[in-house]
């Protein structure tokens, strides 16, 4: 599976995408990313706070406990405000 991060999740990661083979019990996108965050301190410093991660799945916004099978492709981001 590809990850994206964009913004300051990709600051945090240190890296802008990576693919990974998950552990069959991370199913949803809130799994995701505490077994992300699991992984080192800049995965934990991007995951600290869920409430302002944004996700998408293949293109297309998802809630935080939205299920991942299947995905080939899964972006986190921060809120993004327009003006």
């Amino acid at each position: 599976m590809k990850l994206l991060y964009f913004a300051w999740v990709r600051q945090r990661t240190g890296i802008g995408e990576e693919t990974v083979d998950l552990p069959e019990a991370v199913t949803t996108v809130n799994e995701l990313m505490g077994w992300l965050s699991a992984r080192d301190e800049g995965y934990e410093s991007a995951f600290a706070n869920p409430k302002l991660i944004r996700a998408a799945i293949d293109q297309q916004h998802v809630d935080l406990e939205a299920p991942i099978g299947g995905a080939r492709e899964i972006a986190f981001f921060p809120p993004v405000t327009g003006g």
